[in-house]
């Protein structure tokens, strides 16, 4: 991006570098709410009800446990992620980059398809007409010189639009929010939450995710020992937006559905909001549709092409040009092909694999002195709360690779 950064050893302490900590919260926390987060958070809401708050909390504890180990050593170390794997294991960041960029291409097919939906709910237009419009809108964020600002206040300004919304409907359905506070801690069944519970930590810190807002502050120099007081609180702050986001929309599915109401397979997130406000919550629904897509378009397209930067300078010179030409195949990809529904399921199955492997070499990046320098060291604790990350999303990796043999029987 073309922010000015900061010397390598400087503090933060001014206006512009608390703006860019900020956007790196929303950068991320916008990046994991996409079409498939309102989908996937009120499909197993419907399914699990009140004891779905426990996999909502054990979710977003491992989160904040893999994301400050992330951004911690891509701070102390001052290289993206591919680049410490890479110094762990010769090769191994080079494959990581391959998968996220791969993974981030077909991920932003269907972020692209969501943004063309949600301006079908909004202004009537066809889906893939609402696709280009939000395509080109995303490519003009990028080429503004300060594109790194422009992008910080996009997520910040969609990202509060979609909580404020969304706490809207929540307060509407009047949630039994008792059960749902017992429930976190005491379910009805731990084994049966066990997957979902994965499924939201793939979702909120797998694949380029928890990347988006590292790479957003090593970009804008905000990295060293110095500045990890802010790396702590904006690797947590991330989480915690993406956590309030599901919890607000768990608890409005949860009033819905509590009160009886059948949701509409065929979709079943505009069902909530139209259950619970009638036609406004429908139009409510397309905004927070297109809110929560356009802002996974632009994270996804900066954090994929981030892990690009690092084999050739070409990369580096032309990268902005280079996220406009990944918005813009997505884009046409989605309205000349559609949704390739098996290559998605694919290459979701092995984004799966991606947080093991990165998180995996963070870990043992943490204790490398040629990775992070002579002085530092890594709370222990922060190793255990990665290593539990690692195991769960190994088993959760294994579990997709199985998907993916059911896939072509």
């Amino acid at each position: 991006m073309s922010d000015t950064p900061l010397m390598p050893n400087s503090s933060v302490t001014n206006k512009r570098n608390l703006s860019v900590v900020i956007g790196a919260i929303f950068i991320m926390a916008t990046s994991a709410i996409g079409p498939g987060f309102l989908t996937q958070t009120t499909v197993f809401t419907e399914k699990f009800l009140a004891n779905f708050a426990f996999a909502i909390l054990a979710s977003i504890i491992i989160d904040i446990g893999a994301q400050v180990n992330i951004w911690r050593i891509i701070a102390v170390s001052r290289k993206r992620g591919q680049d410490i794997a890479n110094s762990v294991f010769p090769g191994l960041g080079s494959l990581i980059a391959m998968l996220i960029v791969i993974g981030g291409l077909a991920f932003n097919i269907g972020n692209v398809a969501g943004a063309g939906l949600g301006l079908n709910v909004i202004l009537g237009v066809s889906p893939t007409a609402g696709a280009i419009i939000s395509a080109i809108f995303a490519v003009i964020v990028f080429s503004f010189k300060e594109a790194g600002k422009v992008m910080d206040k996009i997520a910040q300004i969609l990202g509060a639009v979609m909580i404020l919304m969304v706490g809207y409907v929540m307060i509407s359905s009047h949630p039994p929010v008792g059960d749902a506070l017992v429930k976190s801690i005491l379910p009805d069944d731990y084994s049966v939450l066990f997957l979902p519970m994965i499924t939201l930590i793939g979702g909120t810190v797998g694949g380029y995710i928890t990347f988006a807002g590292g790479h957003r502050l090593l970009d804008a120099g905000i990295t060293g020992e110095e500045n990890l007081p802010y790396v702590n609180k904006a690797s947590t702050y991330g989480i915690l937006v993406t956590g309030l986001m599901r919890v607000f929309l768990f608890l409005a599915v949860l009033g819905v559905v509590a009160a009886g109401n059948k949701l509409d397979p065929s979709n079943p997130p505009a069902s909530v909001f139209q259950i619970a406000l009638g036609d406004m919550g429908y139009k409510f629904f397309g905004i927070v549709l297109w809110s929560a897509a356009i802002t996974s378009v632009i994270g996804a397209a900066y954090t994929s092409v981030s892990f690009l930067r690092s084999f050739h300078t070409f990369f580096e010179k032309y990268n902005n040009y280079i996220i406009m030409a990944f918005i813009i195949f997505s884009t046409l990809v989605f309205a000349l092909v559609g949704k390739p529904v098996k290559i998605l399921v694919i290459v979701g199955s092995l984004n799966g694999l991606i947080l093991p492997l990165t998180l995996g070499s963070i870990l043992l990046a943490s204790r490398n002195k040629k990775i992070v320098g002579e002085t530092y060291r890594h709370p222990t604790w922060m190793i255990v709360f990665g290593i539990v990350a690692v195991l769960v999303t190994t088993y959760a990796g294994w579990v997709s690779l199985q998907g993916i043999a059911d896939l072509w029987k």
